[in-house]
């Protein structure tokens, strides 16, 4: 029975066709979520420059209640002027940079 089993060769096309088909279902997996996530980020860079270009400025001018000479209430305006962040426009690239050596500590 032992001797049988050790020359039995009947599945052994079969699942080395599986091994090499699921090497390259794996490979191509690989490749494919890759692209994906170039994919996705391209698409949250678009996301953060459509904030960055939202104007947040804004301002309301004061008001006072007035009877004759006599003033009852009164409120103080205020503004705020949104300014270009650093990164705002595509302006700052995620990259990696090149090792640097560390400098000498005081």
């Amino acid at each position: 029975m032992l001797n049988q089993l050790l020359n039995d060769e009947a599945g052994f096309v079969v699942s080395a066709e599986l091994v090499l088909v699921a090497t390259i279902l794996v490979i191509g997996l690989i490749v494919g979520l890759s692209e994906v996530q170039h994919a996705v980020n391209s698409e949250l860079n678009d996301v953060g420059e459509a904030i960055g270009q939202l104007n947040q400025s804004y301002s309301y001018s004061g008001f006072t209640k007035r009877d004759g000479w006599r003033e009852h209430a009164f409120t103080r305006g205020s503004a705020f002027a949104d300014l270009q962040d650093d990164c705002d426009n595509n302006q700052c690239d995620i990259a990696c940079d090149a090792p640097q050596r560390e400098g000498y500590k005081n």
